[in-house]
């Protein structure tokens, strides 16, 4: 395989088994030099294995493998950053002694360490730790500190594997706009998560695998534009509501069933502001106030536009796995009735979430 510099990872039909199992099967993949590229998938896919395949953790079966020009990632190491999804620190070592070996071994100059190390610190908040042992932390302060030692070289390439496990959101938020930061600077960063919503958010390039292949490789943009942007997915409070007043407006050109839920396509001519909920709370057509229990009951809404998510089931030919409240940020836009860009402030969504709980009671109430 020829070395390529617009290029910083390149798989070439790479397979790994594990005794009967196949963790990964005949995988293309070219991560584009200066990209944010989301690896994406369900639990299990494959995701893990290939980032060790990539690191020289663990090697494939067959195929081949280039890391920044490089057939092994040893051979490019001091320009490569690491965050593994497992802890790796050593216990019993203080964390600035830890992270100055860290440095020594990814060849950081014995002049610029322990400014790089005290810096770093303070920059993820962790100023009073250094004479800490790394077993006295806790799990999101060890995670902020293996991201220390994942970029305290400066690395060309910075391989993320679900960095974000294990923080609160506040330290989320540090971590994701520290990353975004090496980005900027020209780092190409290859990011492993489950949650799709992260991707969208974060990334410039999707890559999704299942059950150890490849299923989607595109441009975010590409990506959203295979999408229809004008659906409105919706959750009724009612068991069976009844679809006739919502079918009835003028902006709504089909209404079908989706799941548990209900996908409204709006017409081309529609007018997307104000937003067709509103419409939909004014008081109901003639005789929808007769249906009683089958009276259509909003509970939440959410624009359906091009997401990483909708990519997975399109793909996957199922639901995506994470799909609870609370675990997937298109659900907290959903519950407080918001459909807008996931790009939003998180104090924002808590605060749209409260205002829907309370309008939920109030109905209730006067039911």
């Amino acid at each position: 395989m020829i070395p390529d510099v617009n290029t910083a990872v390149r798989l070439r039909a790479v397979t790994k088994t594990f005794g009967s199992t196949a963790a990964v099967t005949d995988l293309d993949l070219d991560v584009p030099t200066g990209s944010l590229c989301g690896f994406i998938g369900p639990n299990g896919a494959g995701k893990t294995t290939t980032i060790r395949m990539i690191m020289a953790i663990q090697f494939p079966d067959s195929g081949e493998l280039e890391v920044l020009g490089c057939r092994r990632a040893l051979d490019a190491k001091d320009r490569l950053g690491y965050l593994p999804e497992d802890r790796g620190l050593y216990r019993k070592m203080k964390v600035g002694a830890f992270l100055r070996f860290m440095g020594h071994l990814k060849s950081v100059p014995s002049g610029d360490l322990d400014r790089r190390v005290t810096h770093w610190l303070e920059r993820v908040e962790l100023a009073g730790v250094a004479d800490k042992k790394c077993e006295e932390l806790s799990k999101g302060m060890q995670q902020k500190v293996q991201f220390i030692a994942a970029v305290l070289n400066e690395p060309q390439l910075l391989i993320l594997d679900e960095p974000f496990s294990g923080l609160d959101p506040v330290s989320t938020r540090l971590l994701r706009d520290l990353f975004l930061e090496q980005h900027a600077r020209g780092a190409t960063i290859l990011f492993s998560t489950h949650q799709m919503a992260q991707a969208e958010q974060l990334c410039d390039r999707i890559v999704m695998i299942d059950r150890g292949r490849k299923v989607l490789d595109d441009s975010l943009a590409a990506i959203r534009g295979q999408a229809e942007s004008r659906q409105v997915e919706c959750e009724p409070l009612a068991a069976e509501p009844d679809l006739g007043p919502v079918s009835a407006l003028a902006c709504v050109a089909a209404v079908a069933h989706d799941g548990a839920g209900v996908r409204v396509t709006l017409r081309p001519e529609a007018d997307l502001w104000p937003p067709p909920w509103r419409r939909w709370r004014a008081p109901c057509p003639a005789g929808a106030s007769s249906c009683c229990g089958r009276r259509w009951k909003m509970c939440s809404f959410a624009s359906s536009r091009g997401s990483a998510r909708h990519a997975e089931e399109d793909r996957l030919g199922r639901p995506a796995r994470v799909r609870r409240h609370g675990h997937d940020p298109q659900f907290r836009h959903r519950r407080a009735g918001v459909a807008r860009d996931h790009r939003t402030d998180d104090v924002r969504d808590a605060a749209h979430d409260g205002r829907a709980c309370a309008a939920r009671r109030r109905h209730r109430r006067r039911q």
